[in-house]
């Protein structure tokens, strides 16, 4: 029998109506949650992955902004960007859309976000409180796999979890997540990658395999644990002439011959995409409830 199809737009959608009275309890205080966008040159991706950002917040009764900058911009005027941003009181959440062109340095870029305001947890000083176990902000796609996971019903505590990709972005904040000591977490964690030799002996005893190296269809059947959970990160376009565009989003793991071994899966797309952004959000609402905190009660 196939195995279970991990609904990831569901569970999406159960963490938003879950945001919606923290978003009214805002509104009521006179706070908008607010969140914006760089977007960096023309990649086709960055701007439909924006353009998505915004239509969720405006769906959530949040204030989204994009602000288009052409390819060449210099590295100096995306930072004066930013610290406009970081000062504007109506704007919670930053997010610079990565790739960047060549000539920005994507740490400075990154460093450049107020940590306040750093809902993509990008900033170091929030990539080490991950680290140490007292996030501020979770970061979005790793937060949404714990959260696919274990609103599925499929807790890592406990669990053999193998993480095949070692980025910044995906496999090395996942890997921080899921070993901390506390709930939704506690799990064993392996993390694999280019440089791992006999890379399917590890992938092949995973009880939860996580696919986030960004190679279309890599995890074959053979690799992976029978009866095993199998989360793919991976968005990967691939030519296909049997759609009109052209062309086809897969993931990671070789979804139809995979499916039939595990317990359950997640498919590309419909699962971990509508987390990220979710997760996104939420991470926006939580900015401003940290910014009305420290505002303190108003003046009587």
């Amino acid at each position: 029998m196939p195995g279970n199809v991990i609904d990831g737009k569901r569970i999406a959608d159960d963490v938003r109506t879950e945001l919606k009275p923290r978003i009214s309890k805002l509104a009521g205080e006179g706070v908008v949650p607010g969140l914006a966008a760089v977007l960096v040159g023309e990649n086709p991706a960055s701007q439909l992955y924006v353009k998505m950002k915004g239509k969720a917040s405006e769906e959530m009764g949040m204030a989204h902004w994009t602000i288009e900058l052409p390819g060449d911009v210099p590295e100096g005027r995306l930072l004066q960007e930013i610290g406009r941003l970081n000062s504007d009181p109506k704007v919670h959440g930053i997010l610079v859309q990565q790739p960047l062109p060549d000539q920005i340095s994507v740490d400075k870029a990154v460093s450049a976000v107020s940590p306040l305001k750093d809902v993509d947890c990008f900033h170091p000083v929030n990539v080490g409180l991950v680290l140490i176990g007292r996030p501020r902000f979770a970061p979005a796609t790793p937060s949404g796999v714990v959260e696919l996971l274990t609103r599925s019903g499929y807790d890592p505590s406990g669990r053999d979890v193998v993480i095949v990709g070692r980025s910044n972005i995906v496999g090395k904040p996942l890997a921080a997540l899921l070993m901390q000591k506390g709930p939704k977490a506690n799990a064993t964690v392996t993390v694999v990658h280019s440089g791992t030799h006999e890379l399917a002996a590890h992938t092949g005893r995973a009880e939860i395999l996580i696919a986030a190296m960004g190679s279309p269809r890599f995890i074959k059947a053979d690799m992976v644990n029978k009866g095993a959970v199998v989360i793919d990160v991976g968005i990967n376009r691939v030519r296909d002439e049997s759609v009109k565009s052209g062309y086809r989003t897969v993931g990671d793991v070789d979804f139809d011959a995979v499916r039939p071994k595990v317990e359950a899966i997640s498919p590309v797309p419909g699962g971990v995409g509508p987390m990220t952004i979710a997760m996104l959000l939420s991470n926006t609402v939580y900015a401003a409830e940290l910014a009305l905190r420290a505002a303190g009660p108003a003046p009587t």
